[in-house]
């Protein structure tokens, strides 16, 4: 890949050693662009990457931000196991943040949240493809779709706004009865009489993502990408509205271009420029389980409206991902989180699952206010983002890549990209 500007063979200096970041190497090295990509953790995938909820969930991306929330925001701080907390921290960006998070809460701003999101999630899916296609890698993938259970009518009666975008972009779907749930997922026969119907999306996909990443970077390394672990990352240098480097571990390291996928992380790195990017961490909780009776596990997705979390199928083990909680940077593991996830599992699939010999995680997922992830250049010259992805990093990963790495190098991308940059902040 040659750099324009200059004429010569283009190095690209990724922060941020996730599946966004080595996505990004991937798709960079696979175009010819000299790639290195530093993060402070010993390996990839070491943090929001490591024990996410496993879904592909290209059918199913949704904003958080939706008519509705700000009330059932409110009654879900008298439940027991809501979905979302609000603890309050003394940080000012928290707070706004979330006032653009409410001013998103109009069906008129979900509806065109939504296309954006659906749009490059279905185009992810379509590279994940060709990836697989390309290099066979593998992944404990599955591919039986996602499910999204609906425990009252309401729920049932909103999905109709979901089913129009999907229909408008030419995504597969599938409204079910109690008897299509009990066809699609034969464990849930047990527990019908909880749920008025569901929303079955088929091209949706399993597996696991630290899994992924770093079979993934096994192939960068193929193409010439260098990783360099363990380091910090501590000032982005500028002059003359473009980056001179970065200072990591006290060194100046120059690049062409620099991407920054460093998720939740990403906006206090880029502050000191005055870039002001709508990214806050939502931390969520994920609890490992192995399979005690394969009949009465999921076969792959199961995704419970009610308190929006995600129970997925491996190949001997399910994992129960969710929960969202706006807390800064806190990563404490709270009991209350894990006896939320433990009680949906057992109520959907009381015997599925083992809860005593467990795994439980948090991470924090970086989230705009708007649910669209944030790809593409800013006003210095040569610097790029791939971040603010929230919960679906690895759905988005390998669109957003190829959508950065087509732009990087001065290609159109296949998809429009309206609505995916930096820039749609200005413009609100």
């Amino acid at each position: 890949m040659w750099d324009r500007r200059s004429g010569v063979f283009m190095h690209v200096l990724i922060l941020g050693g996730g599946v966004v970041g080595v996505t990004s190497a991937w798709y960079l090295a696979r175009a010819g662009a000299g790639v290195t990509v530093v993060d402070r953790q010993p390996a990839v995938a070491m943090e929001t990457s490591f024990a996410n909820a496993r879904q592909l969930s290209f059918g199913y991306a949704s904003p958080w931000a939706a008519p509705g929330i700000p009330l059932m925001a409110l009654r879900w701080l008298l439940q027991r196991h809501a979905p979302l907390a609000i603890r309050p921290t003394a940080d000012l960006h928290q707070y706004c943040w979330l006032v653009q998070l409410l001013r998103n809460c109009t069906a008129a701003r979900y509806a065109i949240n939504k296309e954006r999101m659906v749009r490059l999630a279905e185009y992810s899916r379509h590279c994940l493809d060709q990836l697989q296609a390309e290099t066979g890698i593998r992944y404990e993938q599955r591919r039986l779709g996602t499910t999204q259970l609906f425990r009252s009518q309401q729920q049932l009666d909103a999905a109709a706004q979901d089913m129009r975008v999907l229909a408008a972009t030419g995504t597969a779907y599938e409204l079910l009865d109690r008897d299509g749930i009990a066809r699609v997922e034969p464990a849930l026969t047990r527990v019908l009489d909880r749920l008025v119907g569901a929303l079955h999306l088929p091209t949706d996909q399993t597996g696991d993502c630290q899994l992924f990443t770093e079979r993934l970077a096994e192939l960068a390394r193929g193409k010439g990408v260098l990783f360099r672990f363990g380091t910090t990352i501590q000032r982005l240098l500028v002059e003359g509205g473009e980056l001179t480097g970065v200072e990591i571990d006290g060194e100046r390291v120059r690049a062409d271009h620099y991407v920054v996928a460093l998720g939740s992380y990403s906006p206090l790195l880029l502050k000191s420029l005055g870039l002001k990017l709508p990214v806050y961490p939502l931390k969520g909780y994920s609890l490992t389980v192995p399979i005690r009776d394969a009949d009465a596990a999921p076969r792959s997705t199961i995704l419970d409206e009610t308190y929006k979390v995600a129970i997925t199928r491996f190949d001997q083990r399910i994992r129960v991902g969710g929960m969202a909680e706006v807390a800064g940077y806190d990563l404490a593991l709270k009991p209350r989180r894990r006896e939320s996830l433990k009680w949906v599992l057992n109520d959907l699939f009381p015997a599925g699952g083992e809860p005593v010999a467990t795994r439980f995680w948090a991470g924090l997922r970086a989230a705009t206010p708007d649910g669209t992830p944030v790809i593409g250049p800013t006003h210095f010259r040569n610097l790029w983002l791939n971040t603010g992805h929230g919960t679906l990093g690895w759905t988005m990963a390998c669109g957003s890549a190829r959508v950065l790495a087509d732009q990087l190098a001065g290609r159109t991308p296949e998809i429009s990209t309206e609505g995916l940059s930096i820039a749609r902040y200005r413009r609100d």
